[in-house]
């Protein structure tokens, strides 16, 4: 009888259980209504060309890519995917927060494409990630970030990655939304807009916005907007709809609701005040 035992002593190595979470898995197939335009977002995102041919903008260059490459994509990336319309793009697309993955190579600590032709471990992962996601059976989630575990892993060992923890939102890109605000606040802005404007998702610009100052950017452009009408409620003889307008306010009602409710008195109201005494 012969017995191997092989304990597993502490390495050192970096354990991505505490790094990397694995948020969302998704398939896409390019048909005729597709529409992408350059986003980024707070994670990582890891797209497996399944099948297809087309090209990946990632910041200002172009780059083709076809079936059984791995694009990565690190965190605040500025990216989108372009298909051919002869041979669509099908793949499957992690997204992975708290970690960059990057190689000794200046642009993959912002991207990289790997080609994995002739192997099928990678998607293999996917794939089961996939019908872990969609059969939904309990514990699936703790599977799922397992199988993410073990791809990221086995990239690490293929193509000399390593794994470092993603900075958190910095103040730099929240400043950067708030000067676009306090120069654009005129303009009948929406959060799709900001996000559109500074390249930021969504979610995560409003999340870390608010994080950094307290409010969301929506509140913070209405204050903007409400500031600047007292200046011409006091100085000016411009009726309601004039400083709507000028504003950006959708109606003189809806600049009226706002003003009330972030005065406490109406716009008329406060010009009647201020006629009789100057503003504190």
């Amino acid at each position: 009888m012969s017995n191997r035992r092989y304990a597993l002593e502490p390495s050192g190595e970096k354990d991505i259980r505490n790094t990397a979470k694995l948020l969302y898995v998704s398939s896409a197939k390019y048909g005729g209504d597709w529409h992408s335009t350059p986003h980024a977002h707070h994670y990582a995102e890891l797209f497996y060309i399944v099948a297809g041919d087309g090209q990946f903008q990632i910041e200002e260059n172009l780059y083709p890519v076809k079936a059984n490459q791995l694009v990565v994509v690190n965190p605040n990336v500025i990216h989108t995917e372009v298909s051919y319309e002869a041979h669509p793009l099908e793949y499957i697309v992690l997204g992975i927060e708290g970690m960059e993955l990057s190689t000794s190579t200046e642009q993959a600590n912002r991207y990289q494409i790997l080609d994995y032709q002739g192997t099928g471990d990678v998607l293999t992962c996917l794939r089961n990630i996939l019908l872990e996601t969609q059969s939904a059976q309990a514990g699936y989630k703790t599977i799922c970030q397992a199988y993410m575990e073990i791809l990221i892993l086995r990239l690490m060992r293929s193509a000399s990655f390593t794994i470092s923890a993603s900075p958190p939102p910095t103040s730099h890109q929240c400043a950067a939304i708030r000067h676009y605000i306090d120069t654009h606040y005129k303009e009948p802005l929406s959060l799709d807009d900001l996000a559109r404007e500074t390249h930021i998702n969504k979610f995560y610009l409003a999340h870390a916005f608010k994080e950094e100052y307290g409010v969301s950017p929506i509140n913070y452009l209405l204050s903007r907007r409400i500031q600047e009408s007292r200046y011409l409620l006091r100085e000016t003889n411009m009726s309601m709809s004039q400083i709507a307008r000028v504003l950006g306010f959708s109606s003189a009602s809806y600049f009226s609701q706002s003003f009330r409710r972030a005065e406490g008195i109406s716009p008329i109201e406060y010009r009647k005040i201020q006629s009789g005494s100057a503003d504190s």
